[in-house]
């Protein structure tokens, strides 16, 4: 959610008939309506391999993005998403020189030779500037945030494409590898797990591994002066850190995953990743969580609500990760009916009172106007509608189908499309598989039509 408040990289060299790629670029969008720049076509990038250099007194970075890759159709050229202000100073194509070129928040690579179909490469480039922020349309700041003692990293929707180069769109998901070397006095957090930690005068490497694949927006770097805990929950590595700013807030905070973890594996299924954690910084005037993945990024120590919320994102958009920015409801509807059932299960707040609670909002309110299933474009696209009217449709379901059916909807959903990308017609035709009933009319009136549902 976005919440307002170690595989090998192969070095295949193609050698195609020039015919076959002579005037054959990739396009510089991966086709998303809402946001048309957004990743690239051509190719399909396997696994990051990130060394950053990052001081944060004078803000400067010095990095290196090694990216395996393989082509999808034969290639002339390809784009990298980067946004202009840092600078490229060369790119390689499986070790040789390539010519690159500035568009806009793009890198347009001509490798020597050109790149027949369905061949792996390898690009490498060096880079250096001082990463900075991006703005959404919604005014909020995402991507290389810098705090007093750092960088807090959320990515949602396009934050990424401000600290390294790569194919940013949430369909083209890769394994990472994180090479950050920082003062001795700050420490690097990233997704996955940490491997090695290495200090030499005056600066320490953090090396973190994420091998299941992870969509773009979802990855972090986040450097501070934190307090790590690296522990074991209910059998999981979890490894948390925490601004020690923030006292004693945050102390238990590795054991309160255990009863989530637990409950939502009873009601999801496995968790789907090989460690969990959380990066809690102190930077309340960013106002918002995201659900990095195995590791989602607080302001603050997060409540119950908030952490049960950024957890079950781990399973729905972590996981399973939308096809495309209008289905993000798929995210943050099922996130927020998670945390209406751990509330539940509390006994803080019934589930049926909670919805009551949203839809005794009256019908010219202006939550009723947007649709969640596609709300209209980037500037809601984090609207409460998609929030609480997603989480609303899934009650709506569950009357429609019974709890036991219910449940097994969202357990297959995940093992069906785990790792990779759904649409909202996919989770509608899986409904209705295994419902065995004809769900058009409930869907259409929740997820797709303007104005208050009849219950």
């Amino acid at each position: 959610m976005k919440r307002l408040l170690a595989v090998a990289a192969f070095t295949v060299i193609a050698l195609p008939h020039a015919s076959a790629v002579a005037d054959s670029p990739g396009a510089p969008g991966a086709g998303d309506p809402y946001f048309p720049a957004q990743g690239n076509s051509g190719y399909d990038a396997r696994h990051y391999d990130l060394a950053l250099d990052y001081d944060p007194r004078t803000r400067v970075m010095q990095g290196t993005a090694t990216i395996g890759a393989r082509s999808t159709q034969a290639l002339s050229r390809f784009n990298l998403d980067l946004v202009r202000t840092m600078a490229v100073s060369s790119v390689t194509v499986d070790g040789t020189a390539a010519r690159f070129t500035r568009r806009n928040d793009e890198v347009v690579v001509t490798p020597a030779a050109g790149i027949a179909n369905g061949k792996a490469f390898t690009v490498a480039v060096t880079y250096n500037g001082r990463p900075t922020y991006v703005v959404d349309p919604d005014g909020s700041k995402e991507g290389w945030v810098r705090t007093p003692d750092g960088v807090f990293n959320a990515n949602q929707p396009q934050g990424a494409m401000s600290w390294y180069p790569g194919n940013h769109h949430m369909t083209d998901k890769a394994g990472y590898r994180f090479r950050v070397t920082v003062p001795n006095d700050r420490v690097a957090v990233a997704n996955g797990e940490l491997v090695s930690k290495n200090a030499a005068t005056g600066r320490t490497t953090y090396v973190w591994s994420a091998k299941e694949p992870m969509a773009s927006y979802l990855a972090t770097v986040t450097i501070g002066a934190f307090t790590v805990t690296d522990t074991k929950v209910n059998g999981l590595r979890t490894i948390v850190a925490v601004d020690p700013a923030l006292g004693n807030a945050g102390k238990r905070l590795a054991q309160r995953h255990g009863p989530l973890l637990a409950y939502f594996s009873r009601m999801f299924g496995p968790y789907p990743f090989s460690a969990t954690g959380a990066i809690v910084d102190n930077v309340p005037t960013v106002g918002y969580a995201l659900e990095a993945q195995t590791r989602p990024v607080y302001p603050n120590v997060p409540d119950d609500v908030l952490l049960s919320h950024e957890l079950a994102h781990q399973w729905f958009g972590d996981a399973v990760t939308p096809t495309r920015w209008k289905d993000i409801w798929l995210n943050e509807g099922f996130a927020t009916y998670a945390e209406w059932m751990w509330a539940d299960r509390l006994g803080t707040v019934r589930l049926s009172s909670a919805f009551a609670d949203a839809y005794a909002k009256p019908a010219e309110d202006p939550f009723w106007k947007i649709p969640p299933a596609d709300p209209g474009g980037p500037k809601h696209l984090f609207h409460n509608a998609v929030y609480v009217r997603g989480a609303m449709t899934l009650q709506v379901l569950r009357k429609a189908v019974g709890d036991q059916t219910f449940f097994r909807i969202l357990r297959t959903w995940v093992t069906d499309h785990k790792y990779g990308n759904a649409t909202t017609a996919d989770f509608v035709a899986l409904s209705e598989r295994i419902s065995g009933k004809q769900l058009d009319s409930l869907f259409d009136a929740w997820l797709y039509t303007p104005g208050k549902p009849a219950l």
